[in-house]
C-alpha cells in the first residue's frame, strides 16, 4: 500500500482530496487541521503507521506498520447532517459492517457506541470528531481503525476488550486497499440515509448484545445494568430502565451469568 497505488485504486470514488503518510501521530489530527486549511468534502487521510492514534476519552494506541487500516475521512456537513452529528458514529459502524459482509461475507456487529466486533472480539474502532465555529460545524472527521493482519492485534496487557483481526477471522491474509475501498463505498451509501428511520433500523439489526443483559460503566463510579433494547433515533442507547445512555466515557460489556 502506497500513495500511488491507493490513488489508482480509489479513483472511482468521489474523493475531495487525498493525503497518504508512511507514519503519522494521528490521522484525525491531520484531518482536523485540513478543515482549518479549507479541505474539501470527502477528503481522505491514510497512514501506514499511526503512533499516537486517539480513542474515546483520550485513550491512545499504536497502529503498527503494514498491518492495519488507519484512516480519517473529512466531511463538510450540510444543514441536515449538522443536526445529526450524533449519528455519524453509527453511520461509520454500519459502513464497516456492510463492507465486511460484502467483501468477505463476515458477520460483524456494532458494540455501542464505537466498536465493531466479530464473534464478540473487536476488529475495528471509530472516533468521530468535529470542528466548530460557533454553533456551525465546519467539518466532521470520521476516524476509523481496522485490524487487518494478526500483527495489528494489541498485546493482552493493552486490551480493554478482546480483539481480533480480519486475517484471524478469515484464516488468510487480507488486502488493505480492497478493504479501504469497500469501507469508503459503504460510507457513500450510508451517508445518504443518515438520520432516517432506515439507518436507525439497520443500526438496531446489527447491534451486538441486543436482547441480552449488559453492564455499562459510565464514568469512574456509575454502573448501569439491564437488558439492551436498542438505540434511539438520536443514537443514544436504550435499556429496560427509565434512562437512555448517551455518548461519553462509557464501557459496555455483556453480563456473564
Amino acid at each position: 500500500m502506497n500513495s500511488k497505488s491507493l490513488q489508482t485504486a480509489l479513483q472511482d470514488l468521489p474523493l475531495g482530496g487525498f493525503r497518504y503518510y508512511e507514519q503519522v501521530g494521528s490521522t484525525n489530527d491531520i484531518a482536523l487541521n485540513w478543515i482549518e486549511e479549507g479541505g474539501q468534502d470527502f477528503s481522505l487521510v491514510v497512514a501506514n503507521e499511526q503512533i499516537s492514534g486517539r480513542g474515546r476519552s483520550g485513550r491512545s494506541w499504536h497502529t503498527p506498520p503494514d498491518s492495519a487500516l488507519a484512516l480519517s475521512l473529512l466531511l463538510i456537513p450540510n444543514i441536515a447532517e449538522t443536526k445529526n452529528i450524533s449519528l455519524f458514529t453509527g453511520l461509520c459502524a454500519l459502513a464497516l459492517v456492510d463492507a465486511l459482509k460484502e467483501l468477505y461475507t463476515l458477520k460483524a456487529e456494532i458494540k455501542w457506541p464505537n466498536d465493531i466486533l466479530i464473534e464478540e472480539e473487536k476488529v475495528a474502532g471509530i472516533l468521530v470528531e468535529a470542528s466548530w465555529e460557533g454553533d456551525k460545524a465546519k467539518g466532521i472527521v470520521l476516524g476509523i481503525g481496522v485490524n487487518i493482519l494478526n500483527t495489528a492485534i494489541p498485546d493482552s496487557d493493552n486490551l480493554h476488550f478482546p480483539a481480533t483481526s480480519l486475517e484471524k477471522a478469515l484464516g488468510q491474509k487480507v488486502n488493505r486497499t480492497k478493504t479501504l475501498h469497500g469501507i469508503l463505498t459503504a460510507l457513500v451509501k450510508w451517508r445518504k440515509v443518515v438520520g432516517k428511520a432506515e439507518m436507525v433500523a439497520a443500526w438496531n439489526e446489527n447491534l451486538a448484545f441486543r436482547g441480552k443483559q449488559v453492564e455499562i460503566t459510565q464514568g469512574p463510579e456509575q454502573v448501569i445494568r439491564g437488558e439492551l433494547l436498542g438505540v434511539n433515533q438520536d443514537g443514544s442507547l436504550r435499556l429496560d430502565t427509565a434512562e437512555s445512555i448517551h455518548f461519553g466515557d462509557v464501557h459496555l460489556r455483556p453480563m456473564r451469568l
